[in-house]
């Protein structure tokens, strides 16, 4: 039973770890360089959770920086749902949150490496989709450019 509470207590603290880093650089003297979020799980369906709360923690941190250099990367087996033949349908609602993230000046990009595990090339994914030749190399890049690593894990349970 002790097992199963602590499972519980880390598992809810997931995405307030989340919210909590966004608080650390709202509360920041000085505006980031940017701010990459990173979604890596192994769960088809956690982009149903992931891509809103990215909608909300980006305009919490577009409030105060409206200019800010906002990116996510994707490079588990969540990223499947943004393939161009799942645009419609059920996984419709993912696809319109990728298209707001867009909008919204939000580059999003799933992993081409782990895409050719499975058998998926770049013209699989839709055009508001980039696919980066590697989802950690990415994130990487967008380090070496200063921004900051915030990690989305579990569902929300905003």
């Amino acid at each position: 039973m002790r097992a199963v509470s602590l499972l519980l207590v880390l598992l809810f603290s997931i995405p307030v770890m989340a919210d909590s880093e966004i608080d650390r650089l709202l509360q920041a003297k000085e505006e980031p360089a940017g701010v990459v979020f990173e979604i890596l799980e192994d769960d088809d369906d956690a982009l149903g959770w992931a891509l809103p709360k990215i909608v909300k923690l980006s305009a919490r941190l577009r409030e105060r920086y409206p200019d800010l250099a906002i990116a996510v990367v994707t490079h588990g087996q969540e990223q499947f749902a943004l393939l161009a033949d799942e645009a419609d349908g059920l996984l419709a609602p993912i696809h319109d949150d990728a298209r707001q993230l867009q909008a919204e000046e939000i580059d999003l990009h799933v992993c081409g490496t782990h895409a050719s595990w499975d058998g998926y090339t770049p013209e699989d994914f839709p055009d508001y989709i980039d696919v980066s030749p590697s989802g950690p190399a990415q994130i990487r890049d967008y380090q070496n450019l200063g921004f900051e690593l915030i990690m989305l894990q579990g569902p929300d349970y905003d």
